[in-house]
């Protein structure tokens, strides 16, 4: 008697497996029960959105001020010459808006690109204009430094010997502002000497 309904119950046991495999497959949940996943932002690079902002994409002083920011500390996008032929036009059609907040970083990011295209004269105006806006930004500090060694090196090779003093005064002077103002940064430590080495080796 207990064979039989142990047997029966194994029975009933496998013809519940067997119709649980062969049946028709479970509809999922109704869509309402699901949690909705938000679909993530697309991920789009700088130059893309570089690109974008040339091709008519709309890019505020901010987001273009940030941009400029992240490009020039990107050692591999400072030597790419479109990248910086781009964010030079970018930049200059973002000067002609009229919300002036984010000029000074404008200004100085144009500065930084104009040095490291050698159109010096250029640099040293929007510099100077960066400067004049927000004298206390380091960077400004610092890459008029570069300027003024680089200027004070010009005068020296060409016998320009009082002119050439001036010139390294003046970087001496920048260079100085720029460590008072963020004396934790390595880059400011750097000696007058060491910036005109690095301008030789250009």
């Amino acid at each position: 008697m207990i064979r039989r309904m142990v047997a029966a119950w194994l029975a009933l046991l496998l013809l519940g497996g067997t119709v649980g495999c062969g049946s028709a497959p479970v509809a999922p949940p109704p869509e309402s029960a699901a949690v909705p996943v938000e679909p993530s932002p697309p991920v789009t690079s700088d130059s893309a959105r570089l690109k974008d902002a040339l091709t008519g994409g709309e890019m505020s002083p901010s987001a273009v001020a940030d941009l400029s920011d992240r490009l020039l500390a990107d050692g591999k996008a400072l030597n790419d010459q479109q990248t910086m032929a781009r964010l030079e036009l970018v930049i200059l059609k973002t000067l002609k808006a009229p919300d002036k907040t984010h000029r000074a970083v404008l200004w100085r990011n144009l500065g930084i690109i104009h040095y490291h295209q050698q159109k010096y004269k250029q640099a040293e105006h929007d510099l100077q204009s960066a400067n004049e806006l927000n004298p206390k930004n380091p960077r400004t500090h610092f890459y008029l430094a570069c300027l003024f060694a680089h200027k004070g090196r010009i005068y020296e090779k060409s016998g320009k010997t009082r002119a050439s003093r001036q010139q390294y005064k003046r970087a001496a002077i920048e260079i100085e502002l720029a460590r008072k103002l963020e004396p934790s940064n390595p880059l400011y430590k750097q000696d007058l000497k060491q910036i005109i080495q690095q301008e030789n080796g250009k």
